[in-house]
């Protein structure tokens, strides 16, 4: 008898923790993430909405995956987002990645072999270029265009916070 009070127990424990496991799991789970934040576009065709909703009417169709976007509000399972050049509207949350890309919003920009300006230039990118973003140093970011890799001034981009780091 008392063996079987003893498994009993030791079964109630059991399933008290993995109850708590498991609530404790979707709460970390449903745990919202920062606004605004940015992300980049999945695919390379989405509408870009006036209000949250796939009732609301398009407003621009997005042609660039990867495109870097910042999400400014959520609503359900729209997100409202800022492109680099200011517009501003709805997508639905699964037509956004949270792979990191950045645009070059600066005229013309060497890329470095270290996070040095004295290091050596290895390419250059004009404003409107694409890359992704591997890593940062301080005020640089290493990125990856086109085929190369490099370092370039953290405030040539747009697509990456100040003090934000990426490993």
């Amino acid at each position: 008898m008392a063996d079987k009070k003893l498994m009993n127990l030791k079964r109630i424990s059991l399933l008290t923790y993995l109850f708590t496991f498991i609530i404790s799991s979707f709460a970390w789970a449903a745990a919202p993430l920062p606004l605004p934040r940015f992300a980049s576009l999945r695919s390379s065709e989405i509408n870009l909405r006036v209000g949250p909703g796939s009732e609301y009417p398009i407003e621009w169709i997005y042609k660039r995956k990867d495109l870097p976007i910042e999400i400014i509000d959520e609503f359900e399972v729209w997100r409202k987002i800022r492109d680099y050049e200011g517009v501003e509207g709805w997508v639905h949350k699964s037509m956004l990645s949270g792979a990191r890309f950045a645009i070059f919003v600066h005229p013309f920009q060497h890329l470095h072999r270290s996070a040095d300006l004295h290091s050596k230039a290895i390419a250059a990118a004009e404003a409107g270029v694409m890359c992704k973003i591997l890593e940062t140093k301080g005020d640089w970011c290493k990125i990856e265009t086109q085929g190369y890799k490099g370092w370039v001034v953290r405030s040539a981009l747009w697509g990456i916070y100040p003090n934000e780091t990426i490993k």
